[in-house]
């Protein structure tokens, strides 16, 4: 066989492989076109197999996370290499056979192209019936975040975050949860500790929940709502609490714009994740975890049927920014904004009474 134009080659991750790629065979010396994709999960649901069926015939198994060459300008189905490719020496056609077909009518019928039917035909890769699989989706697209004017939207502090807190602490000097949680704030407010950062979403929602200061709580919320997402999930919660109370309560003053800010900055973590068949995934396990929110319904139950109020109304507190997170984001697949409106309310009075 001739020798082929030169090829650019380019490596990609087997679980955003899509139909029509030339990938580089085992073995380093052949080619081949994908005909057709399948998706193999394992029994928690994680992608863990690709099977790429190549026209002319043959299945690749590759792993879902593994990383594979595709060859740029191919033009045949199977080709043979003239040289060597990232360090694989050539071989002979003979040294590197082309995968068999693994088809699963070929498998049902006992026989496998080149073989002959009970009527005397040969069995071809043209007489077995092809099982369509589509491509995968292509990767979601980044979240957008807000530009410096939205970002002008949100207020600069009104003094040190000491100072903020203190503030609070003095327009409700009776409050002993707002007490609590400033007596610990105003030792000095660390932006690098965990704890901290809960102490001051905790405040926010007590601001607003318990004693419906929603101007002191948006004051305490902003405190977090402009720290940058660092990756770190433990922190990035509270940030994510305190956004979500934001947006609503600005919302609910009638400042749209302003809560549309703090709902493009929840989506932070969307955009970070540049590898599409990762984002793809996360996508997928995002959604899941909007379309099936955890509403302690059996925490709040148990704690109604004991009688114990103290514990009922920290599970509303719990089911309420899970709400307040959905709204948020909003809505979702099974919850919408109608829905999500009336049952925030609903948790507002439960925990206020």
């Amino acid at each position: 066989m001739t020798e082929t134009p030169a090829r650019q080659y380019r490596e990609q991750q087997a679980g955003s492989l899509t139909t029509g790629s030339h990938i580089l065979l085992p073995g380093g010396e052949r080619t081949a076109e994908i005909h057709q994709l399948e998706l193999q999960r394992d029994d928690f649901g994680v992608p863990a197999l690709v099977l790429a069926s190549l026209t002319g015939g043959g299945t690749l198994r590759i792993a879902a996370g593994s990383t594979v060459t595709l060859v740029d300008s191919a033009h045949d189905a199977v080709t043979h290499l003239p040289r060597a490719v990232a360090g694989v020496p050539a071989a002979t056609a003979a040294d590197t056979p082309v995968p068999e077909a693994t088809h699963p009518a070929s498998a049902a019928a006992g026989t496998e192209p080149g073989q002959e039917q009970p009527g005397g035909e040969p069995v071809t890769n043209a007489s077995v019936p092809a099982v369509v699989v589509p491509p995968l989706p292509a990767a979601p697209p980044a979240a957008n975040g807000p530009s410096q004017e939205e970002l002008a939207l949100i207020p600069t502090p009104d003094g040190t975050p000491e100072s903020v807190v203190e503030a609070a602490a003095e327009a409700h000097p009776d409050a002993v949860g707002v007490l609590l949680l400033t007596d610990r704030l105003s030792k000095g407010v660390n932006f690098k500790s965990g704890s901290c950062l809960k102490d001051l979403t905790d405040l926010a929602h007590e601001l607003f929940v318990a004693l419906k200061d929603a101007e002191a709580a948006l004051s305490i919320a902003d405190l977090l709502t402009v720290l940058p997402y660092d990756g770190n999930p433990g922190r990035w919660a509270s940030v994510e609490a305190s956004l979500a109370l934001a947006s609503y309560i600005c919302r609910q003053g009638g400042q749209d714009e302003r809560a549309a800010v703090y709902e493009k900055l929840i989506r932070t973590p969307e955009s970070q994740e540049t590898d599409p068949f990762k984002a793809r995934m996360a996508a997928k396990v995002r959604q899941r975890s909007l379309n099936e929110p955890n509403l302690y319904d059996k925490e709040i139950f148990r704690s109604i049927d004991n009688s114990n109020h103290d514990a009922e109304r920290e599970w509303r507190l719990l089911r309420l920014e899970s709400l307040l997170f959905l709204r948020a984001h909003g809505g979702s697949e099974t919850i919408g904004m109608s829905e999500l409106e009336r049952r925030i309310g609903n948790e507002l009075e439960a925990v206020r009474a």
